[in-house]
């Protein structure tokens, strides 16, 4: 069989890299390895897993009660299947308190993220467009963020996200961003803006690197890449977090309820991916190759003459 794949370059570092140009980039949610292919084969150059996405694939509500070891394993699966991207983590509230943040750090970096993200609501944390939310204090949230700088061994990314902005107002969001940077966060997430012109407010008094957040069905207007980039060189990263998975599971609703009701997946056909176009994405035909080659290996030592 082929060889796992394995990471060239410290995931980090590419990322910095795409941190360090002048482009705004569109990074798209992937919750597993398949959707994360796609992403590949679509052009995309860096990918992010939702916490929220994560958890409603497992059938769980987004309020942090997924694990450590569950959303490092899930990440892990990704980066293996797609070394050459970097991807972003969303590890929440980083699982507990400052020391566990640390360990969340090196189970990361373990995984082959590029980067981590941790917001600074108070446990248990709720989507971040949802009313009902509660911030930490923000010397408690600059602690967390010190802890991931000193335990990192790479070139991890750590970005900071604020929902501040909801509960104190855009100004005190602006506050803790800038605290949030002195403590080492390397990119700033304002969550929840509800104006284009509350996203060009922050990136004017919060030096970049941002991260906009383009969640489907919240409280910030959809503003497409040019938007982000007419706000001048801020926002350099702009996620679409649970787009692939709410596409998804409403077309698996549909398949299923047509397959409930007429017993014949017949109408399904035209929407489905192929086997061949699935036997590409996954490169089968390598594998079916190396199997052969491994196969015919063996038949030539079967075959040889036996030494006495």
């Amino acid at each position: 069989m082929p060889s796992a794949k394995r990471h060239e370059e410290d995931p980090g570092a590419k990322l910095r890299k795409l941190l360090s140009g002048k482009r705004t980039i569109a990074v798209p949610g992937v919750f597993n390895p398949a959707v994360a292919l796609l992403a590949e084969d679509a052009g995309f150059e860096c990918l992010y897993l939702s916490g929220s996405a994560f958890a409603n694939s497992m059938g769980l509500p987004d309020l942090g009660v997924t694990t450590l070891t569950e959303i490092a394993a899930a990440a892990g699966r990704i980066t293996t299947a797609v070394p050459s991207m970097p991807l972003i983590v969303d590890v929440d509230t980083g699982f507990g308190e400052v020391v566990n943040v640390a360990r969340t750090v090196r189970e990361m970096e373990k995984a082959g993220a590029a980067a981590i993200q941790i917001e600074d609501q108070v446990m248990p944390k709720r989507c971040g467009h949802l009313d009902g939310k509660e911030v930490v204090e923000p010397a408690e949230m600059a602690k967390k963020i010190i802890a991931a700088k000193d335990a990192a061994k790479t070139e991890l990314v750590i970005i900071a996200r604020t929902d501040a902005a909801e509960m104190e107002g855009l100004d005190r969001a602006i506050e803790r961003a800038k605290l949030y940077q002195k403590a080492g966060a390397d990119v700033i997430f304002p969550e929840a803006l509800k104006s284009k012109e509350e996203f060009a407010e922050f990136a004017k008094k919060v030096r970049g690197p941002l991260l906009a957040n383009m969640t489907e069905f919240g409280k910030t207007p959809y503003l497409s890449l040019s938007d982000f980039s007419s706000l001048g060189e801020g926002y350099k990263l702009v996620i679409f977090p649970v787009t692939t998975f709410r596409v998804a599971m409403k077309a698996m609703r549909d398949a299923l309820r047509e397959l409930s009701k007429s017993g014949t997946q017949k109408r399904l056909l035209e929407k489905m991916m192929t086997r061949d176009e699935f036997y590409e994405l996954t490169d089968y035909r390598s594998f079916e190759r190396a199997d052969q080659a491994t196969a015919g290996k063996a038949s030539r030592l079967l075959d040889g003459p036996s030494e006495e």
